[in-house]
């Protein structure tokens, strides 16, 4: 019975409206990215890291979304993680379900988090916070 409501709880929270990076950073420290651990160069401004599968139909999605945005906003680069090639840092980062997507702040430092497909609109509203901060 427990795991059904976890099942359930899981599901309601991966919704893909970014999330604040919240009590794992209070209790260890705010998370932060290099690009040598993403295997990437990070924005200027800001980088969306994107946690996918090679069978992820919404991880396809949230990739154009995410690169859409990334080509709207100066200074925000796109990095695409797969998953099961990276299992260390999966599990290093709590990453459950595919897509994840992470935004980091100009410094690499993990500022909103989102399980499952985003919104444009919720990508865009997330940006804005890590630039903002």
């Amino acid at each position: 019975m427990k795991d059904e409501r976890d099942a359930r709880y899981a599901h309601r929270r991966g919704d893909g409206r970014p999330k604040v990076a919240g009590q794992a950073a209070e209790e260890h420290g705010p998370e932060r990215l290099t690009a040598e651990r993403i295997g990437a160069g990070l924005g200027e401004r800001a980088t969306l890291v994107q946690f996918s599968s090679a069978f992820c139909q919404p991880c396809r999605a949230t990739r154009r979304t995410l690169e859409d945005v990334a080509g709207m906003v100066p200074g925000v680069a796109h990095v695409e993680i797969d998953a099961e090639a990276h299992l260390d840092l999966v599990r290093e980062l709590r990453i459950a379900r595919t897509p994840t997507v992470l935004v980091l702040d100009a410094a690499g430092t993990v500022v909103r988090r989102a399980a499952g497909q985003p919104r444009k609109a919720d990508v865009i509203a997330a940006l804005g916070a890590a630039v903002a901060g």
